[in-house]
């Protein structure tokens, strides 16, 4: 109890603290980040220069934005709607904001938009970083194309402007050489890859027009669908049928002039569209009149013809009587007639061959709202068949249902057509059989008279029908003169006069954080990957056995550091260092005192001389063993003679301790012994009885023994001197022992392979997060000061 309460208070004493495994150190990481400044700096730099030439490499893009109004039925009444013209279909048709999103975005629009703008070319001229795209009032010349392979898509054209009347025509071929040749304005170029013809406009001759121009070819379908996708169509709000149409493009008026045509092609097939059910029914109109007009042409010759012939002047006042009552029925019978004719000629239009996809007339003045209902549902779909058959195929699944709803109404308009003409022809003939009665009564009629009626019944039955599709037609040329568009500009295309992309400040702020955190990013990731113990927490991390304490970077070639005089923070951490480890042994003898490592280069034998130097400082009589009989390096970092030493010694019977040590000049009280020649059995040689009859006799000579050994984590020949020493230090050193060793000295601390095992840590640079120093510069700089007090 009392020994764990010992090491517990040495553990305080020496500020031995265990540490959570797997925590990272941002104080040595920023200490390590701190002295790598200039890393920082020339990641700033070079980052910033990157985007400053992203800057002047990349075409800025503009934002062209437009506000159209869709005339939707379901968010607002049209602006038609009611008045004059509420009765002609070409106004009551309902728009889905949704679908004319999707017309809007078609590529079939924008490849008409497109063509007519004549962008398949664009014109560019050369600049030192990037080639600037010039349009509208900027070209001075114009390319008309005439015919295009798909080989110019793949090359560009180089326009060298002379004078007014000629230029000069680079191109390469497909092996890059280039070629140049002379040609007119106006004169057509023929060439392998497409036929063209260069004009000249107004601005050619300006002494600030461009005299070099690269041309590049389009394919309109592909740029289409560029276009399409860069479209952006987004509703104001939910409420509203208003729409944002936008499009970023490096050259503004370009893309004004793309949205402005986009509206207009826009509202152009709107009113096709719209267009086509009247000029169907004036189609259909037309037809008919043609066959009335001869009908009823034929009916008024034989009135003529008849009257002439039988010489009829006038009607007796008692055959008026009986036609006065005869011609009302004859009206009614008349209208039935015009109704059976016109439901006739319906019929035959839908069942004619090819009709499956045309539109039926819907304005005849039908009585049957049913049928009026069915037609105008049937002319509704046919529309919107037209419209998804231009955007999408005949097999699409839209399509296909769409069929299916126009056969079905197809089939119920027939249908209802069939039981309207029974009922009419029921009427008809009751009609029919109330005339008899009159006939009966008329039989006393000369029946040249009663002829004659006929004849004009069948006259009247004729003009009726001739004048009621006369005024059809006029109402459906009238819709179709009066028809509008969908929609309505709200603002024009406009333009944003900074550019969206890339945005100068944005770049400048990512190039800067980019040049902070990728220089930061590069040492942590470096840092995690290095394997090698790098601050004192790695160690306290992997192992629970006491740290003495740190020693500083050696900046001098010299092995030998702590001497008489001597201030230095190495000198210093050596006294520190000295004091832990007596410390340490509080209570029980310490002067056998081991030094080991795991592996070579960490620094044995340098802090097993200057630990006995220190030693020697404060009076005592220190040696130090070479007792690394495998790579010997005690002798010849002191430059002493190394021809007898401890090898000698444990092979020879006549050699003694007297014969093979070797005292130190530079310190009083310090002597050391060397490892002698390399034997061919270190290990058997240090098993050797004699090792314990050296260790005895030095002890009886000297107060404390540093022995010096191999690693042990290359070879096991210091457990063969643990039974002789009274404690043990364990030497790690920053930045070149592995992480992985610290597992030797941990496992050496728990199983206790060697007597009071302690680590020092080696080779601790300044300022890196080591807490290396323990402020013993500032306190020779406090000690100076106070003796200039004094």
């Amino acid at each position: 109890m009392a020994e764990k309460e010992l090491t517990e208070f040495q553990k305080m004493l020496l500020g031995f603290e265990d540490s959570n495994s797997g925590q990272i150190d941002f104080k040595a990481l920023f200490f390590k980040c701190l002295r790598l400044w200039y890393l920082f700096v020339l990641g700033v730099v070079v980052a910033l220069g990157l985007g400053f030439l992203y800057l002047q490499y990349t075409t800025p893009h503009y934002t062209v934005k437009s506000k159209i109004l869709i005339k939707d039925d379901e968010k607002g009444a049209d602006l038609l709607s009611g008045g004059a013209f509420s009765d002609l279909d070409i106004f009551s048709d309902t728009k889905n904001i949704d679908n004319e999103v999707e017309v809007l975005n078609s590529i079939s629009l924008m490849e008409r938009v497109l063509t007519e703008l004549s962008l398949s070319t664009s014109y560019f001229t050369p600049g030192y970083f990037r080639d600037e795209e010039i349009y509208g009032k900027e070209l001075p010349v114009k390319v008309i194309v005439s015919k295009l392979d798909s080989l110019a898509y793949e090359q560009a054209i180089t326009i060298h402007v002379k004078d007014n009347n000629q230029f000069e025509l680079e191109e390469e071929n497909e092996y890059s050489i280039s070629s140049k040749s002379t040609h007119k304005f106006g004169q057509e170029v023929v060439r392998p890859y497409g036929t063209f013809t260069v004009v000249a406009l107004p601005g050619v001759s300006l002494p600030a027009s461009p005299k070099e121009i690269i041309v590049k070819f389009y394919d309109t379908h592909e740029l289409a669908n560029y276009y399409s996708k860069e479209l952006i169509i987004e509703p104001v709000n939910k409420a509203a049928s208003v729409l944002w149409l936008s499009l970023n493009i490096p050259v503004q008026e370009k893309g004004k002039s793309i949205l402005n045509k986009l509206i207009e092609v826009y509202n152009k097939e709107a009113l096709e569209d719209k267009n086509v059910v009247a000029s169907n029914t004036i189609e259909f109109i037309d037809e008919r009149l043609k066959f009335l007009t001869t009908e009823l042409s034929d009916v008024e010759k034989d009135v003529e013809a008849y009257k002439r012939q039988n010489e009829l002047t006038d009607v007796s006042s008692e055959a008026q009587l009986y036609v006065q009552r005869a011609s009302e029925y004859n009206k009614q019978l008349a209208e039935f007639e015009i109704q059976l004719d016109v439901l006739t000629s319906i019929e035959k239009y839908i069942q004619e061959n090819g009709g499956q996809y045309k539109l039926v007339p819907s304005t005849l003045s039908i009585q049957d709202a049913t049928l009026l209902g069915l037609i105008a549902r049937f002319n509704e779909l046919q529309l919107e068949r037209d419209r998804l058959v231009r955007t999408t195929q005949t097999n699409s699944m839209l399509v296909q249902n769409i069929n299916d709803q126009l056969s079905n109404l197809r089939f119920n308009i027939l249908e209802n057509l069939q039981n309207i003409k029974k009922g009419l022809t029921i009427t008809r003939n009751n009609l029919q059989a109330n005339m008899a009665s009159f006939k009966s009564r008329i039989q006393q009629i000369p029946a040249v008279e009663r002829e004659l009626l006929e004849i004009k019944r069948q006259q009247g039955i004729k003009e009726g029908l001739y004048l009621y599709l006369l005024q059809k037609r006029e109402e459906s040329s009238l819709s179709l003169a009066a028809a509008v568009s969908n929609s309505r500009v709200i603002d024009p295309a406009m333009a944003s006069k900074q550019p969206v992309s890339p945005t100068k400040g944005k770049v400048l702020a990512i190039a800067l954080l980019a040049g902070l955190v990728l220089p930061f990013a590069s040492i942590f990731v470096l840092d995690m990957l290095d394997n090698k113990v790098k601050i004192r927490k790695d160690v306290e991390a992997a192992t629970n056995t006491p740290i003495l304490g740190e020693l500083g970077h050696k900046d001098t070639e010299e092995t030998l550091v702590v001497t008489q005089g001597n201030r230095s923070p190495v000198a210093e951490l050596f006294s520190l260092v000295r004091a832990n480890l007596q410390f340490s042994t509080v209570g029980k003898e310490n002067k056998v005192i081991l030094i080991t490592s795991s592996m070579s280069g960490e620094g044995k034998t340098f802090f097993s001389i200057n630990l006995a130097a220190t030693m020697a400082m404060t009076g005592k009589k220190v040696v130090v063993l070479g007792f690394d009989l495998r790579k010997p390096r005690l002798m010849q970092d002191l430059n002493l003679p190394s021809e007898l030493g401890i090898s000698n010694y444990l092979i020879s019977d006549k050699m003694t301790v007297d014969n093979i040590i070797t005292p130190i000049e530079k310190q009083l009280g310090l002597f050391v012994i060397g490892s002698g020649p390399v034997p061919p059995n270190p290990l058997e040689l240090m098993s050797s009885p004699k090792v314990g009859k050296l260790i005895d006799v030095l002890k009886a000579t000297f107060d404390h023994i540093i022995i010096d050994t191999a690693p042990v984590g290359q070879v096991a020949d210091a457990f063969a001197l643990a039974p002789y020493v009274d404690s043990s230090v364990y030497i790690v050193r920053y930045g070149y022992t592995l992480k992985e060793q610290l597992e030797i000295i941990d496992d050496i601390y728990k199983q206790k392979k060697l007597n009071s095992p302690m680590i020092v840590l080696n080779d601790a640079v300044k300022n890196a997060g080591y807490g290396y120093g323990y402020g013993y510069e500032q306190l020779g700089h406090k000690k100076q000061k106070s003796k200039l007090r004094a």
